[in-house]
């Protein structure tokens, strides 16, 4: 099964056969986690989500400074 992670600065997918944590899934796709909101249907997903099934995932970029 595939999970496509999209938006602004991201455009990429990952692979897997059976259940994955969205961290792990945003960590084999490059993607620091600490870095990101991830959404579904406009529902923001916490990153312990398990994903059983194909998806595709909206990846916003968080900004921050002073």
């Amino acid at each position: 099964m595939q999970i496509r992670f999209y938006g602004r600065d991201h455009e990429e997918k990952v692979e897997f056969e059976n259940q994955i944590k969205l961290r792990d899934a945003l960590v084999n796709c490059g993607i620091l986690p600490s870095t990101v909101i991830v959404s579904f249907d406009d529902q923001i997903l916490p990153l312990s989500t398990i994903i059983r099934e194909e998806i595709e995932l909206l990846v916003t970029t968080v900004s921050s400074g002073g």
